[in-house]
């Protein structure tokens, strides 16, 4: 038999409370902030018991959800130090919201409900989430769930699978037009921090992210061989870049000046153990340039741009750029059309050429 007892917390927030007691059974609760909610969990699990279907164990009912997200900001997250400090943030938030349910308790519905609170909420600089934003709480979220399904035994499943994530816009593609470019690389090489041209120079000759240039130290770098190997990158994984041309000259003659003090190509000037900030210098190069909605980042896309219209495949960008799928370099599959074009009529032309009139 379940009764479902309605609850107002002290902030005004309504949940209903479901209890299940069935003889023979151990008896079962969970909460919902919907009546209707209740009432179809309430059916599901009498029947699922009644059938001999329900296992739920006794660990997602010990602990919360707050328990769960203690104990990975605790344990697990400074083993990813490049996402700690923004996974923190997320989870927290999750913890605000529905830290107080026990993980029995923390169904997709629920989670669906908040992910939906999350979406029309604003940020502090008063805008909206994106899809994609609201995407990256739910992932710290499930990998939470995951971590205490499959190392603690709290729970037998992860809700998350059930839950669905929004759909984000395909990713802009902002690259660096030919005049563009020209005026931005004499800017930079007028520039009084001489630093500013060549970093400009490695991001669209490699691709390389910001802060992988900036972090970079002579140790990453072998000019034999014209190679750059990143140890520390977005996706955790170590990748070597190619570094050719103009770009290789540029560094060859920086390391023939290279500070003693510091390992690092890019150095504050301040302290020397700190990379450049580029950020005024950056944004004053672009306004002398006359260059408007352009990113840093956009020199990346700049490089693949170029690397698709010269004729390289989807899976040689993303080889260069460091994604482990090709998913994120679809974007610029248009800009190789003709490259693609050209390859299947040469193939025709091979197999074909005899039969043509």
């Amino acid at each position: 038999m379940a009764t479902i007892e309605k609850r107002v917390s002290k902030d005004g927030k309504v949940t209903y409370r479901v209890k299940i007691r069935l003889r023979g059974f151990p008896p079962e609760s969970a909460s919902f902030s919907r009546k209707t909610d209740a009432k179809k969990w309430a059916q599901d699990v009498e029947s699922a018991i009644r059938d001999g279907r329900y296992f739920k164990t006794t660990e997602a009912r010990k602990y919360t959800v707050a328990d769960m997200i203690d104990r990975y900001i605790r344990d697990v997250l400074p083993t990813k130090p490049r996402s700690e400090r923004d996974q923190k943030r997320q989870l927290k938030w999750w913890k605000t919201e529905i830290g107080d349910y026990t993980l029995a308790d923390a169904t997709p519905a629920l989670i669906a409900e908040y992910r939906d609170k999350l979406a029309r909420g604003t940020t502090k600089r008063g805008g909206t989430r994106s899809p994609s934003t609201v995407n990256r709480y739910l992932a710290a979220l499930s990998h939470a769930f995951t971590v205490a399904m499959k190392e603690w035994g709290w729970l037998d499943d992860n809700p998350m699978r059930k839950v669905s994530k929004p759909k984000e816009p395909r990713g802009r593609v902002r690259f660096l037009t030919d005049d563009e470019r020209k005026n931005l690389l004499e800017v930079c090489r007028a520039h009084k921090n001489p630093a500013l041209y060549t970093i400009v120079v490695l991001a669209l000759s490699t691709g390389a992210r910001q802060g992988e240039i900036l972090n970079l130290r002579w140790k990453d770098v072998d000019l034999a061989r014209g190679m750059i190997v990143l140890e520390e990158t977005k996706n955790g994984e170590r990748r070597a870049i190619p570094l050719q041309g103009h770009a290789l000259d540029l560094v060859k003659e920086m390391h023939k000046d290279r500070r003693t003090d510091t390992d690092l190509l890019f150095p504050s000037s301040k302290d020397p153990e700190k990379p450049l900030n580029i950020q005024n210098i950056w944004k004053s190069a672009l306004s002398t340039a006359g260059i408007t909605d352009f990113r840093f980042h956009d020199l990346r896309h700049s490089a693949a741009s170029y690397l698709a219209m010269g004729g390289a495949s989807l899976a040689e960008i993303a080889d260069v750029l460091g994604h482990k799928t090709l998913q994120m370099v679809k974007r610029y599959a248009h800009l190789s059309e003709q490259h693609t074009a050209s390859v299947v009529a040469s193939m025709n032309e091979r197999i074909f050429g005899d039969e043509q009139a």
